[in-house]
């Protein structure tokens, strides 16, 4: 089995509720004491050795996050008690790439997510994250050749200052973005920093696996990929975390600068426990003639809020966004795409897909802005739900904000139940009700997983299929 683009080598499931888990003993070398303040702030920064310039950008972000109500235009987030978590925790072990040297217990961990299988039969490169920071990561020799860089985000901060002080948090995600952005401001730790030289096609994707296994925990990774002009880079993040009684947040910051073209894929897959507040904000700058694709599937947490967002700044650049999402019992998926137009002759296509079971609702939330003067910009917004039973639900609540006469744009929207005239032919070529269902549904996000590589749509389709059934490992 396969969570979040991550394969289980050996299922453990729990006898009383069918439910697999990946929990393991806890051990750790540091953590702070619950609770949000500038002290802990310190303590983070000060643990990680960092830079006056970037304990400086954590302290304003701070003071952003204090300066801002918590948004009340989405879901419920009433029951989210920050300061009753534990922002930052450091697991025993030291960073390396020799996957031998890590801790037995998180060697154990991550064998049993398949790391070192996959980097040796997939990857260009790979990392692991567990709790707040990076604990594994390698990069395929003739990538480090061409200038490539693939590292956490940590260690970015001190062996390329520049680079990190040029991109992190100014233009793409500011602090003041919103007030989860500022929380991670001030929070962050771990992630991924990639950079692609100019003309540089890496074949063979980046993955960063990451894993909460602290109860009351908060995940703030931060992603910062820079593709220069002319480069290509594709990047799989999958994500997990046992289920606890207390909640925990995930609240990552994204940030890509896809150049003049150049050609970006981000794949995100997410089966967080569902007593996970997933609080995302995910954006790239799309420059001259650049393609930029967002590819998800959202099928943990209790509640999520996520919009991946193209800023598309250059003359051509085009933008793709593609997700899934599943809402089970008691799970809420706010998810949609901000597009936002800035130059002529851009092209924009969203699909968003969703699927309702036993009382889960999903709602498609998205913005569509085409700037005045972009002339020639076409867009397209195409979101479908499928409700398996009569008691889940599902909204869409698009925004198009059109400044401009000579465009293109098309919105639709579909909703509906698997019907029985679809379910009567199946059955009739001697197909079982259930195995007509999971046909159905594989057909209905088939748009998205031809987007992932063999592997990981074939476990994809058997992760929805397991979620469906009720054993799937959000709990």
């Amino acid at each position: 089995m396969m969570i979040m683009g991550i394969r289980l080598k050996n299922d453990s499931a729990v006898a009383d509720t069918g439910k697999y888990s990946i929990r393991n003993p806890v051990r750790f070398a540091f953590e702070t004491r619950k609770g949000i303040d500038e002290n802990i702030v310190k303590e983070i920064s000060a643990h990680k050795n960092e830079p006056e310039w970037m304990l400086a950008k954590r302290l304003a972000s701070l003071k952003v996050y204090n300066s801002k109500p918590m948004p009340s235009w989405g879901p419920d987030l009433s029951e989210l008690d920050l300061e009753n978590i534990v922002h930052f925790v450091k697991a025993e072990g030291e960073r390396t790439s020799d996957w031998k040297e890590l801790p037995g217990y998180i060697k154990n961990t991550f064998d049993k997510l398949g790391i070192p299988e996959a980097e040796r039969n997939f990857l260009a490169g790979a990392g692991a994250m567990y709790e707040s920071e990076v604990v594994y990561k390698g990069i395929k020799k003739n990538l480090e050749e061409q200038g490539v860089i693939y590292t956490d985000t940590d260690s970015a901060v001190q062996e390329y200052p520049e680079l990190v002080k040029k991109y992190f948090m100014t233009r793409c995600v500011p602090a003041n973005d919103n007030k989860f952005a500022a929380l991670h401001g001030a929070l962050w730790s771990g992630g991924s920093f990639v950079y692609v030289p100019a003309g540089v096609k890496v074949s063979m994707p980046l993955q960063i696996y990451f894993l909460m296994n602290h109860p009351a925990f908060g995940q703030y990774e931060h992603t910062l990929i820079i593709a220069e002009p002319g480069s290509q880079v594709q990047y799989i993040e999958g994500c997990s975390a046992p289920l606890y009684a207390k909640a925990s947040v995930h609240s990552a910051v994204v940030e890509i600068f896809a150049k003049r073209g150049s050609k970006v894929r981000y794949t995100s897959i997410q089966n967080w426990s569902k007593n996970v507040y997933n609080l995302n904000t995910k954006r790239a700058i799309v420059e001259e003639n650049a393609l930029m694709e967002w590819v998800g599937g959202t099928l943990g947490s209790g509640v999520t809020m996520l919009y991946p967002c193209s800023v598309l700044a250059g003359r051509g650049a085009r933008a793709e966004h593609m997700n899934v999402a599943f809402a089970g019992a008691g799970q809420v998926k706010d998810n949609g795409a901000k597009v936002i137009h800035l130059a002529p002759d851009t092209t924009s296509s969203v699909i968003s897909k969703s699927i309702c079971k036993d009382g889960g609702f999903a709602n498609y939330r998205g913005l569509l802005s085409i700037a005045r003067g972009c002339r020639g910009a076409k867009a397209s917004v195409r979101c479908d739900a499928l409700m398996l039973d009569s008691k889940s639900h599902s909204a869409t609540q698009p925004h198009l904000d059109i400044r401009e006469k000579d465009v293109v744009v098309g919105h639709e929207a579909t909703a509906g139940r698997i019907s029985e005239e679809q379910l009567f032919y199946l059955q009739s070529r001697g197909i079982s009700k259930d195995d007509a269902t999971a046909l159905i549904v594989r057909g209905f996000i088939e748009p998205i997983t031809k987007l992932l590589p063999l592997e990981y749509a074939v476990e994809f389709n058997r992760m929805i299929e397991l979620e469906m059934e009720g054993k799937g490992v959000v709990g």
